[in-house]
């Protein structure tokens, strides 16, 4: 674990997402100025019937999707995910880097059941992208530039193979 204690599931899942967060706030460090690169990191929302949940009992990983879309209103499906991802590769908006972009859906409303047989007003669905405030762990720079180096000797990379500036035109 991040903070040297026994493995838990859910905190090794949390400590990943900081983790990423991170490296890409360390990428856009060293080398946003000198590639014109653009580093970003989003949330697409809670995607919650994918099988991250896959060791948890039965009775959550059915209730849990029920409970994201219906009560906290944080749960997008794999598709508009994937939507996500693609407007932050795509979207003209989304050219700044070391931004964390996010949606604001409707999370935190609790869903009804429309005319149409569909339920409204509920899940993260939606809505319009927005750069969200990265949290103090990841703006911790020391740490992230701790976890750089550690991540770079674990999988062997020197400086011979570290990415070079872009060469001027």
């Amino acid at each position: 674990m991040a903070d040297g204690k026994p493995f838990f599931g859910a905190k090794a899942y949390k400590d990943s997402k900081v983790c990423n967060m991170m490296t890409v706030s360390e990428l856009h460090r060293r080398y946003h100025d000198s590639t014109g690169i653009a580093f970003s990191s989003m949330y697409p929302g809670c995607i919650a019937d994918t099988p991250l949940f896959r060791e948890k009992r039965p009775w959550f990983r059915k209730a849990f999707p029920w409970f994201m879309k219906y009560v906290t209103g944080g749960y997008v499906g794999m598709e508009e995910a994937g939507e996500r991802l693609a407007q932050v590769v795509d979207d003209p908006e989304c050219t700044k880097s070391d931004v964390y972009w996010s949606w604001n859906g409707g999370a935190q409303q609790v869903g009804r059941w429309s005319p149409d047989g569909k339920p409204r007003g509920a899940g993260g669905s939606g809505g319009e992208i927005f750069e969200n405030a990265q949290s103090d762990a990841v703006r911790d720079r020391e740490t992230a530039s701790k976890m750089w180096d550690l991540s770079a000797k674990a999988v062997g990379l020197t400086e011979k193979g570290k990415p070079k500036a872009a060469e001027s035109s």
